[in-house]
């Protein structure tokens, strides 16, 4: 993104330089939020941008090669990162936020000053490469089974309570989707345990003291939730309120466990936008094919009278993974960018394909794909398809000004241009390659036959 010189600044003066209008509004709100021309999409210093990420970990501000990983992000086209406050001990390279004692115990009152002075440096670093970071504050991952024992919120290891005072039992054995964890009960509206509750609020004030001063980050509340709603929106208005008494203002959401996005649950979220800024649809990629599109397009249709941002933080789908092959994960990918979301990310490996070559290739393809068409003025359209089978191609349009056609593996549809006379241009984007193929052109005032060039991913980028 190119930077702004001081005349855009000036309210209402349209710069040579940066091509475009910039209001005093935007210049004293240059934050990341909703964009006002489309809701659907997110808009940073007054543009909009698209969210496309691919990284090789989740708790990013952990990693001792962030900064390199970051560079190589930032050369593939990926301005978007996942980073959750986690401190489980997975790899050997990470660190709990609080101090330890001489004698083992931790002082859940002083931090350590390695794991915020982390937190701080991949903020920075970040920022300086407009590389936008979705936060999650808690994840239930941290605290069951073998994560419990040793964790400093346990009262067997910190200072500061006992079992008895706190609520905690010494196991919590159970996967944390059954949601048994005390940890997770603590706000007023639930068991008002003041006794963990102040020390859960210090660590998201610590965070906020070093995340409020930025204006690329996201807010999630938690991964992957199955919890009471009412968890979720203490801390959502907890944390608005502690931006807002520092000046700032921020977006928030959560993310809900349920694969199905028509559940109930997910509605806590969608029914909500004066709480939940945007919503994170990341289950939805434990689906695939036609059913995958039609759920998020559902959801689409479902907030369109107060439309927000549409994010998908993880992608799964990987080789040897667990949810889904290498060719899932890019259908998933390319699904929701066409479809209209506002972030796509591939999730770490193995779940994912994080930053690799086949993902590498769908960031420099998305992203010359955004140089002719650009997402935010487009629409789905898959009505305009004819011929069509499931799961074979999805469509992006403005009509009479730009088609975005993607081909899932190949085929041949027919593009509806009975109402758009005239010639058209059509570029083939190789997805597998990342890079712009053949160009042909289209006939307009009929219903035009398009066939991918091959098996394998492609979008046929069609413009007057």
């Amino acid at each position: 993104m190119k930077t702004r010189c001081v005349v855009c600044w000036i309210a209402l003066v349209v710069c040579g330089f940066c091509s475009s209008v910039v209001s005093a509004a935007e210049a004293q709100d240059p934050r990341i939020r909703p964009y006002e021309k489309n809701p659907f999409y997110w808009q940073y210093k007054g543009r909009p941008v698209l969210l496309l990420g691919a990284s090789d970990d989740d708790n990013l501000f952990q990693w001792p090669q962030l900064d390199k990983h970051l560079d190589a992000m930032k050369e593939a086209g990926a301005n978007y990162i996942r980073n959750t406050m986690s401190d489980r001990r997975d790899k050997g390279f990470e660190v709990y936020p609080f101090k330890q004692l001489p004698d083992g115990k931790y002082d859940l009152r002083q931090w350590n000053d390695e794991y915020w002075t982390r937190f701080a440096n991949m903020l920075r670093w970040t920022h300086k490469r407009e590389i936008f970071v979705q936060i999650e504050v808690w994840d239930r991952f941290d605290y069951s089974r073998d994560r419990w024992p040793p964790h400093p919120y346990n009262p067997r290891n910190n200072a500061n309570y006992t079992y008895d005072n706190s609520g905690f039992a010494p196991q919590y054995p159970d996967h944390p989707g059954a949601n048994k964890q005390s940890f997770f009960f603590t706000t007023p509206a639930q068991r008002n345990n003041t006794v963990v509750l102040e020390y859960q609020q210090r660590f998201v004030d610590q965070m906020l003291s070093l995340a409020l001063k930025y204006d690329h980050v996201l807010y999630c509340i938690d991964n992957e939730t199955s919890g009471d709603e009412k968890w979720s929106a203490y801390w959502a208005d907890y944390i608005h309120r502690r931006a807002a008494e520092a000046g700032r203002k921020v977006c928030v959401t959560e993310m809900w466990d349920d694969w199905d996005l028509k559940a109930d649950r997910h509605k806590r979220t969608f029914d909500h936008p004066e709480r939940y800024d945007f919503a994170d649809v990341s289950q939805n990629n434990q689906k695939k094919g036609q059913e995958h599109w039609d759920n998020f397009q559902w959801v689409r249709r479902y907030v369109s009278k107060r439309p927000r941002p549409l994010n998908t933080v993880k992608t799964y789908g990987a080789d040897g993974g667990r949810y889904g092959d290498t060719r899932d994960g890019l259908q998933r990918w390319w699904r929701h960018v066409i479809g209209g979301a506002a972030s796509a990310r591939f999730h770490r490996p193995d779940s994912g394909l994080g930053l690799s070559p086949p993902s590498i290739a769908a960031l420099r393809a998305a992203r010359k794909l955004e140089s002719a068409i650009k997402l935010w003025d487009v629409e789905p359209a898959n009505d305009l398809l004819k011929d069509r089978g499931d799961n074979e191609a999805y469509l992006a349009c403005a009509p009479g000004r730009s088609y975005a056609l993607y081909f899932t593996d190949g085929g041949s549809v027919g593009l509806d241009l009975r109402d758009q006379s005239g010639e058209w241009k059509l570029r083939w984007l190789d997805l597998k390659q990342g890079e712009w193929a053949t160009t042909t052109s289209l006939s307009g005032g009929s219903i035009a036959t398009v066939q991918a060039p091959a098996r394998g991913g492609w979008i046929a980028v069609i413009t007057r």
